[in-house]
């Protein structure tokens, strides 16, 4: 028997394709105050990074996260966010984000 050492890497999977999809998408121009006040609160660049970083200590790879950014850019599934150059510029974005060097803190022990 194989010890399961990310027993939720599944929807750890899933929720990388989400918080991708939402922060691509963007707000609608006709969303409430609310839904903008979070939108700019939960769904900026870095914000997305820390939450695939924290999806990736929990068992989802680099390569998987990859995938499904080039899932968003060239499935049929995503042809509205295709479209919106908006949102193939925010995609450019996190995905700089996602594949930049992370700094090191130094040590001085």
């Amino acid at each position: 028997m194989k010890a399961n050492n990310y027993a939720m890497k599944d929807w750890h999977l899933e929720h990388v394709e989400k918080v991708i999809v939402r922060y691509v998408k963007g707000v609608s121009p006709d969303a409430s105050s609310f839904e903008k006040r979070n939108y700019k609160k939960y769904s900026t660049v870095s914000s997305c990074a820390k939450q695939i970083e924290y999806d990736i200590k929990h068992g989802v790879t680099h390569e998987e996260v990859m995938a499904v950014v080039r899932k968003v850019r060239h499935d049929k599934s995503f042809k509205d966010l295709q479209k919106n150059p908006e949102s193939l510029q925010r995609l450019d974005e996190l995905e700089r984000q996602i594949c930049a060097p992370k700094k090191v803190a130094a040590s001085f022990f």
